[in-house]
């Protein structure tokens, strides 16, 4: 019986062979990346527990937090640390934690980079920071916090901008999806299906909106939003459909559906003061409609934050790069610049885009600024829809338009 018998330098040789050495590589690279996409998670969670201490130093801040009172910047009674005020100093912490987050993490490419480690760890030290980062404003006088306000007014139209640009990006990679293919004939029906769905919800929004909030002759500025609302759905098809744009029923019925829902939202938004309002309705209401309503809304200020943070690819101007398994999953220093953006963001829906003015209890975003950015938001929402389906034929148009030129010089040179 003979038995074959490895040397100890022989397994030795075997175990740091090439192959298993990148297999290993492979694995560590793995692993530090999906920790990487853990970490997001855990900002968004950070973002959340901001978002919900600006709400309760705005309605509870002055009766339930007596160590106020003691700051000078606070004034007398704590009133400068709460309601309005209080809101722009939680949101200035905020805002100063993800800047430092930025200004540490951004232009990291690699996971073996010692940034990415910190992007991804160090929870307790972290913790600290938003902590004093978010305790240091109330110390600040009102004046600094008064500009930082205006800063942020700026900073959350910013914020505004990515997301339209995200979102728009979204529904054009969702229409090309869905684009009818040979190999794909259930994709075209379901795309089909989709947009069909998209264009009856919008239509039946229009109407649901102009009898709830437009049925008397004196809500005319209502009736000026939902017409023109109706007006942009019609242009947006038309242009999709023409014969040089050719981008099928899809996209424009997904835009249709946002265009809607960001005029329903705006119409929302406007002061229990008017006559046409439907916060008269919600005051009628009142209890756990406005408070369920109201954690629905922070909810989704997180979750707008949060996959504008993860959409770093939309604004790179590279888009043919190949992503190599030691990249970074997703731009660390973009993600941290558009939460910080949105701690701006929360802050003007909080205080409805108004520094001098008294927030409701249980409210956010209502008021005319609030109804009028976003209605502004719908309008340029739709307009770079608009753009970014027109501009491909004016650069194919002008492309022609070069090269007949051209062949023109070359026939009057040869003749």
């Amino acid at each position: 019986m003979v038995e074959d018998k490895i040397d100890d330098n022989e397994v030795e040789q075997w175990g740091e062979s090439p192959v298993v050495l990148l297999q290993q590589k492979s694995m560590e690279y793995s692993i530090i990346s999906k920790r990487s996409s853990r970490a997001r998670y855990s900002y968004g969670i950070i973002f959340l527990i901001t978002n919900l201490i600006a709400w309760f130093v705005r309605d509870y801040g002055e009766r339930i937090l007596p160590l106020l009172h003691y700051s000078k910047a606070c004034g007398d009674g704590g009133s400068e640390c709460s309601h309005t005020m209080g809101v722009l100093r939680v949101s200035l912490g905020c805002f100063i934690f993800f800047l430092v987050m930025f200004l540490t993490t951004c232009f990291t490419s690699k996971l073996y980079d010692v940034r990415n480690v910190w992007h991804s760890s160090w929870w307790i030290l972290k913790f600290l920071m938003l902590i004093i980062f978010t305790v240091i404003p109330f110390f600040v006088p009102s004046d600094y916090i008064q500009l930082y306000g205006e800063f942020a007014r700026v900073g959350a139209g910013v914020f505004l901008i990515l997301q339209l640009i995200s979102v728009i990006e979204f529904i054009t990679w969702w229409n090309n999806y869905w684009m009818p293919d040979e190999r794909k004939k259930q994709s075209c029906s379901l795309g089909l299906f989709m947009s069909t769905v998209c264009y009856i919800a919008s239509i039946c929004g229009i109407l649901v909106m102009y009898v709830l909030y437009a049925s008397k002759t004196s809500c005319i500025l209502n009736i000026f939003f939902i017409s023109w609302t109706a007006i942009l759905l019609v242009v947006m098809m038309a242009v999709s459909l023409h014969s040089k744009v050719n981008r099928g029923l899809l996209s424009s019925g997904i835009m249709a559906s946002y265009v809607v829902f960001l005029c329903w939202s705006a119409i929302r938004s406007e002061p229990a003061t008017q006559k046409c309002s439907s916060q008269q309705q919600n005051n009628a209401h009142g209890g756990w409609t406005t408070v369920i309503g109201f954690l629905i809304a922070i909810c989704a200020i997180v979750m707008a934050t949060f996959s504008t943070g993860i959409d770093s690819q939309t604004f790179q101007f590279r888009k043919d790069k190949v992503q190599s398994e030691d990249d970074v999953p997703y731009k660390y220093g973009f993600f941290h610049l558009v939460f910080s953006l949105g701690a701006m963001y929360f802050a003007m829906l909080f205080i409805s885009w108004n520094l001098d003015g008294l927030p409701r209890k249980w409210s956010i975003d209502v008021g005319w600024a609030s109804t009028w950015v976003k209605i502004v938001n719908e309008w340029f929402a739709a307009t770079i829809y608009l753009w970014k389906l027109i501009l491909p034929v004016v650069r194919q148009t002008k492309v022609m338009d070069h090269e007949e030129t051209e062949q023109q010089m070359d026939n009057s040179t040869s003749v």
